[in-house]
């Protein structure tokens, strides 16, 4: 006997909540699409052309039927749409305790880094019933992260970073797919996400390299002369990076934002983009100059100067 599921195994804290809300819009539309069906049916049999019928007084309004067929809808559409708005802002909010691991897209491959400076190529270990956040960009095209058994998909685009959690509960090997058309080779762009217990991936980790990527990143940093600029202090000709993560800042003009992955990218390969308020854009542009890994490595660096004296 073949077995055909109708979907994947649940092995994260998403998987039960979306098929629930995917099956209750099954549900919904099922019934919504057999009701029309069959009174559309019934209205045509009774009421098909028949000489023998007088049909001069035909009412041609109900306000009542009018209102019932326009306020049920519209309730249920917006209930649904309150149920994956929820769904949407757990999905979109990262705990403050996830593992943090860099992941690169490029054709026709996925390249993982942990924290420890662990590379894995097309095979992502992550622990069990721990949240685990994905720091991701392209070194091409676009692509997309998609673990079925997760209910998660993200695009993972060029030139910018974009992230994804997800929380595994379930330990075994789970597909990896890219799920964005990327080239010729697309459909062979896949690979595994390994659950592991806690313990078990404590270990595996402990056999890993001693150069984080923070460590990579520190010598990056000082080999790029970028501590000329970006010293402690108040009298450089750059910011202080120091605790400049997730931190707000005040930009130019009167912006204010707060300085995420997205924004440090942004500032190490095009430094004019929007410039912090009381300095000179100096700063050159390394576009072109760094590998996203080196990108990435500079990343976990100025994002260990904020864990500094917590």
């Amino acid at each position: 006997m073949f077995n055909f599921p109708m979907l994947p195994v649940q092995a994260s804290t998403f998987a039960e909540r979306v098929d629930l809300l995917f099956w209750a819009l099954v549900l919904f539309l099922f019934v919504y699409a057999t009701g029309v069906t069959l009174v559309f049916l019934y209205f045509g049999l009774k009421y098909r052309q028949n000489p023998k019928v007088n049909r001069r007084s035909v009412h041609s309004e109900n306000t009542a039927l009018e209102l019932t067929w326009t306020i049920i809808p519209v309730v249920v559409a917006l209930g649904i749409f309150a149920w994956g708005a929820v769904l949407y802002y757990d999905y979109a909010t990262v705990p403050e305790n996830a593992i943090e691991i860099s992941v690169i897209g490029k054709r026709w491959m996925w390249k993982m880094q942990h924290g420890n400076g662990i590379r894995e190529v097309n095979t992502l270990h992550v622990p069990a019933n721990q949240p685990v956040k994905l720091i991701m960009q392209s070194q091409d095209v676009i692509h997309s992260f998609y673990v079925p058994a997760f209910r998660v998909k993200q695009d993972v685009l060029p030139a910018r970073y974009t992230t994804l959690w997800f929380e595994a509960t379930l330990p075994g090997e789970y597909p990896l797919f890219c799920a964005e058309y990327c080239g010729t080779e697309h459909s062979t762009m896949g690979g595994t996400v390994v659950v592991m217990e806690p313990q078990d991936y404590q270990e595996w980790l402990a056999g890993g390299p001693t150069l984080t990527p923070a460590n990579a990143g520190e010598s990056l940093f000082q080999t790029l002369g970028c501590a000329t600029c970006h010293a402690a202090g108040e009298k450089n000709r750059g910011p202080d990076l120091h605790g400049v993560y997730n931190r707000e800042v005040h930009l130019r003009g009167g912006e204010t934002l707060v300085a995420d992955e997205e924004y440090i990218r942004e500032s190490i390969m095009t430094p004019t983009a929007r410039i912090v308020d009381g300095y000179a854009p100096l700063m050159p542009s390394y576009q072109n100059q760094l590998q996203q890994d080196q990108v990435a490595s500079l990343l976990a660096y100025i994002k260990s100067l904020s864990k500094i004296g917590q």
